[in-house]
């Protein structure tokens, strides 16, 4: 047998080992039995060499280092959190579906037609790239023929789907990250309702999650059973079920469509402003807004990612989008727009290379909006590049947060871009700006569900609206200009006042921000 004071050396050489004994035996690592302290040293130091293996292979270099360091810290409760979060991959069922879903995709926008629609040629040579780039990654063909209309108006967005639903003939189909039946949505539960007693098929996703973790779950329930023809939640968790992927992963995405023809697109949950959180409630908080309503062939592109989450979420194959559909005369505007979903079943982070890409063809300016602006290393690349060339760019974020982790770790980014000469704008509480958009010079603007994060470039099912034309970048620049109104702008003086407290919090949560 070997000595204790043997067994007490051996522990002593991991660092975890010490903390992890004293916790659970106050007298500490000394008092264990020499046999239970070898093989926590075993089954320490073997999973920190198990680490070196499954950990980095696929992962980039930051979140690589940021989990060993988690796991070589703390090996027993890291290896327990990276087996639960650390893998962002699909199940193969659904993985398999997802691949039905591009195919599908790939063989509309390989058809001569497409090809050849002239919502490509429209843009500015500097930004075809991109174009091109996002539809060799999942993205559907530029369309030509396309209106569209923002508003910031919260309560108003609701209104406007409401008749936007009473208009229906054939269908009407939703998907929402956060589904709500309260005082302030009852106005679309209501719509919906009447479109169902017509005759109307109404089709309502929600991320499951978010459902059953919301204060109003059994009424939101009872009421989509009355108001839906069909309804189901995307990426449930219910292990009784076989029904089972990382918890975290979350369909994100705020769609509305009617019909093919009419749609709705966007950052706003179907919620109260408040979210109906007594948290928010209680300190005044209120979320604000944008939504889009768009007209024309771009809808089909909606209605495209709709059908293939529908498909994910109940095996059914809904083929409201066909080969003749795509190509149709009913072309009411002047806008090209692109439609770009994305998610872990495209892999290769589509919609971060998509973003980047139109960065690097600004000429004169860049205008972002993001509520958590957590960037990577090509995003921070790209705004330093803009500046140094002469493009202006602006950041508009909200001065008070309501995700601590991911509110303090996008502070950590304010020094790096108030040095690179961004303009930072803060909009004042008791409101949380959570509109995700994006505005290149006076010819692209990018919106929808996607922040600047890790989390909608890696985990979250997002999809976004490439837009050109100088109309709708009119109308953003109107809304930028209220932001501005009600923000204050962040000097890198007031910055450097910061307390060294603060900063040390902002930089610890920057590294769990990587834990992807």
């Amino acid at each position: 047998m070997i000595p204790a004071v043997v067994a007490t050396d051996l522990a002593a050489s991991s660092v975890s080992l010490p903390a992890i004994a004293s916790f659970f035996f106050p007298l500490g690592a000394s008092a264990l039995p020499p046999f239970l302290l070898i093989l926590l040293v075993i089954v320490d130091n073997a999973i920190r060499i198990t680490a070196l293996f499954i950990v980095p292979p696929g992962r980039k270099p930051g979140s690589a280092t940021a989990w060993l360091m988690a796991i070589f810290l703390l090996p027993i409760p890291g290896i327990i959190v990276f087996a639960i979060i650390g893998n962002n991959d699909l199940p193969k069922a659904r993985e398999a579906k997802q691949v039905a879903v591009n195919d599908a995709v790939t063989a509309i926008t390989a058809r001569e037609d497409a090809r050849e629609e002239p919502g490509k040629d429209s843009v500015p040579t500097r930004f075809r790239g991109a174009v091109t780039l996002g539809q060799a990654l999942g993205a559907q063909p530029m369309l030509a023929g396309n209106t569209a209309s923002v508003t910031v108006d919260y309560e108003g967005s609701f209104a406007d789907m409401a008749r936007a639903i009473d208009l229906a003939q054939d269908y009407v189909h939703a998907e929402f990250y956060i589904l709500q039946h309260d005082e302030t949505t009852d106005i679309v539960f209501t719509a919906l309702q009447r479109a169902k007693e017509r005759g109307v098929e109404v089709r309502v996703l929600l991320d499951h999650i978010s459902a059953v973790m919301n204060p109003l779950a059994k009424k939101t329930r009872r009421s989509l059973d009355k108001v839906a023809t069909q309804w189901a939640y995307m990426l449930p968790v219910r292990p009784w079920r076989g029904e089972y992927q990382r918890p975290d992963l979350r369909n994100h995405r705020k769609l509305l469509i009617i019909d093919g023809k009419t749609g709705f697109m966007g950052s706003q949950n179907m919620v109260d402003s408040s979210y109906n959180k007594k948290g928010n409630i209680k300190r005044g908080l209120h979320w604000r807004d944008i939504m889009v309503h768009v007209s024309g062939p771009v809808v089909l592109g909606l209605e495209a990612v709709f059908e293939g989450d529908w498909y994910m979420e109940t095996g059914e194959i809904l083929r409201n989008v066909d080969t003749e559909m795509i190509s149709r005369d009913d072309r009411p505007g002047d806008l090209a727009c692109q439609i770009v979903p994305s998610g872990p079943a495209y892999g290769d982070e589509n919609n971060l290379q998509v973003f980047v890409s139109l960065m690097y063809g600004a000429k004169k300016r860049i205008s972002i909006t993001s509520p958590y602006f957590v960037p990577d290393a090509s995003i921070m690349h790209a705004l330093r590049a803009a500046t140094a060339r002469g493009v202006e760019v602006e950041l508009f974020v909200s001065e008070t947060g309501d995700q601590a982790m991911v509110y303090h770790a996008q502070r950590s980014y304010y020094s790096e871009l108030l040095r690179a000469g961004v303009k930072i704008w803060m909009f004042r509480p008791p409101y949380i700006l959570h509109s995700k958009h994006f505005t290149i010079d006076d010819e692209i603007v990018v919106i929808g569900s996607s922040n600047m994060d890790e989390r909608s470039f890696n985990l979250n099912m997002e999809v976004s609206m490439i837009v050109h034309g100088e109309e709708f970048t009119t109308q953003m620049d109107g809304v930028s200009d209220y932001y501005r109104e009600n923000s204050r702008e962040l000097t890198a003086e007031e910055w450097a006042k910061q307390p060294w407290r603060s900063h040390l919090l902002d930089n610890l949560a920057r590294l769990t921000s990587a834990l992807q």
